[in-house]
């Protein structure tokens, strides 16, 4: 997954579901399960908070349009409220982490529980970091907060996908605990003939298939215009 290049306006509105981040002492991890502790244990950030926003909050449009379009530049303003709505109505959450002090928005992770044949699954589709932001350590607690949401869900893995050219990313990746375990195959449907193309193209969600590159992770779906499904 790719940082984006993103500084969104201070939010003015009361942060609602806020969670303050904080070190967890490491320990190993089970193999292939979501791991019980994050690693490496980064220091947290000073005056960070996450929350948890959805359709209708103004700080949607403000705060984390911003950072998700900067990951995926195809996608519209009106495409992200449209894609906000329809994902959030098919379980997708979207935590943002906020510098207390100023208001901003320095990350966001968007995020859901799967239930699949393999067990239920924590997956990012995005995770992205301002760019001002980078280095702070806002990637590494945006993904010890989803690891442990995903542990409070009974969820056996937590999987993300990231294009194959983001070695930032990867790195990142590896260094907490997750592996290359599977390749992602796809490619573009064309749409039914009579119907406005739906969301993907210019003007609709978009239509990537690669995940990007991070270094506060954000995650792409599409290889040729995103950095990866998750990137940061």
């Amino acid at each position: 997954m790719d940082l984006t290049r993103t500084d969104p306006e201070p939010a003015d509105s009361e942060p609602m579901d806020s969670v303050r981040v904080g070190p967890e002492p490491a320990e190993p991890a089970p193999a292939g399960l979501v791991p019980a502790n994050p690693a490496p244990a980064d220091p947290a950030p000073v005056g960070l908070v996450l929350v948890d926003l959805g359709p209708g909050d103004p700080r949607m449009a403000a705060d984390v349009a911003p950072l998700i379009r900067a990951l995926r530049p195809r996608l519209s303003a009106d495409a992200f409220t449209a894609f906000a709505e329809e994902g959030h109505a098919q379980g997708l959450r979207f935590t943002v982490a906020y510098d207390t002090a100023t208001g901003r928005a320095l990350g966001a992770a968007t995020h859901r529980v799967l239930a699949t044949s393999r067990g239920r699954l924590l997956f990012v589709d995005d995770l992205v970091t301002a760019a001002g932001s980078r280095g702070r350590g806002i990637g590494a607690h945006l993904m010890a907060e989803l690891e442990r949401r995903g542990r409070a869900e009974g969820c056996v893995r937590l999987e993300l996908d990231s294009g194959t050219t983001n070695v930032d990313a990867h790195r990142f990746y590896h260094a907490r605990r997750l592996t290359v375990a599977a390749f992602h195959f796809g490619r573009e449907l064309d749409p039914d003939p009579g119907t406005d193309g739906g969301p993907g193209t210019e003007g609709g969600v978009g239509t990537d298939a690669d995940p990007g590159r991070d270094e506060d992770p954000g995650t792409d779906a599409d290889p040729a215009t995103d950095r990866g499904s998750a990137g940061r």
